[in-house]
């Protein structure tokens, strides 16, 4: 078994987390003797700042998406989801991606990955690397299902550039299964897999693609962003708009696309659907925290361990 050699974006979060952590402590310990009543308050606004970025995405998803096809969430709905997601974010950006990245590696090498059993592709979002999927992986492993988790570098590049990545991993599961696999993908991940697709076609070889959270049409917060990733995923640019044209085109391919109406990245709610596939609404749920809900985890391991 195996697993990529090195995450710049392990790196960049170890720093960061290591970085908020110990300066809320030394807060934390510098005003103590003064006023514990402040010394608790910047401690736990350092800590849990966060959370009020996720209320403002969380409002403004419920504005945004005024008109848009999907129903609109309810306040309390929005609640949980702001709750849950609080809940998360630290898990996976605090802890598995930066230090626990490399924990479940690769099940791929011979008397793993059978001939005839069906193996999956994983493919993680924006700012994320491989640790993002532990959870999945550990369940595919005590399956025996064989799998690949991979790093999208460079972590602020193009999508288009993350073909080459993902059409490795492709091959090498096609190779070592003989059988096409199935591509797991969360966010971004699910727009690079349509880029690889266009890259490859006719020649891309697939199983079934399912997205979670997937800005296929793209998304309103990517107004915000400079990077060249980023602006490929502002809401319905022209990039989106020719590779709309392409997935029109490839009918052949399966999809399930998972998606909220809580969703506080990907908004409004539509934006993470295509025509033509498989779309499974499930509410009052976050960007991060759907891709661990358990009907999304258990109905789409499903279409790997039983096909």
């Amino acid at each position: 078994m195996s697993s990529p050699p090195h995450s710049a974006l392990a790196r960049l979060q170890q720093v960061i987390t290591v970085s908020l952590l110990c300066g809320a402590l030394a807060w934390l310990v510098w005003h103590w003797r003064d006023s514990p009543l402040l010394a608790l308050a910047g401690f736990l606004t350092i800590v849990l700042g966060y959370s009020l970025f996720l209320a403002v995405e969380f409002v403004a998803l419920r504005f945004v998406g005024r008109g848009d096809s999907v129903p609109q969430p309810t306040w309390a709905e929005l609640g949980r989801a702001w709750l849950g997601e609080t809940v998360m974010a630290p898990r996976v950006f605090c802890w598995r991606q930066p230090f626990r990245w490399r924990v479940v590696p690769d099940a791929l090498e011979i008397g793993h990955a059978q001939r005839g059993r069906r193996g999956a592709v994983f493919i993680h979002g924006f700012v994320c690397n491989r640790g993002f999927w532990n959870p999945w992986l550990e369940r595919l492993r005590a399956s025996g299902n064989p799998f690949i988790a991979v790093n999208l570098e460079p972590v602020f590049g193009s999508i288009e550039d993350y073909a080459a990545t993902i059409e490795d991993a492709v091959l090498r599961m096609t190779q070592a299964t003989g059988l096409p696999p199935v591509l797991i993908c969360h966010s971004m991940g699910g727009v690079a897999a349509r880029a690889w697709l266009r890259a490859k076609s006719p020649d891309a070889c697939v199983h079934h693609v399912i997205t979670i959270g997937s800005p296929h049409h793209g998304t309103w917060l990517g107004h915000f962003s400079h990077l060249e990733n980023g602006r490929q995923m502002r809401l319905r640019n022209p990039w989106l708009q020719e590779l709309a044209v392409h997935s029109e085109q490839c009918r052949d391919i399966r999809f399930t696309c998972w998606y909220s109406n809580c969703d506080n990245i990907v908004f409004p709610a539509s934006t993470a659907t295509l025509a033509g596939a498989d779309n499974r609404l499930v509410r009052g749920v976050a960007h991060v925290d759907l891709a661990f809900h358990p009907a999304v985890m258990g109905e789409s391991l499903a279409i790997v361990t039983s096909a």
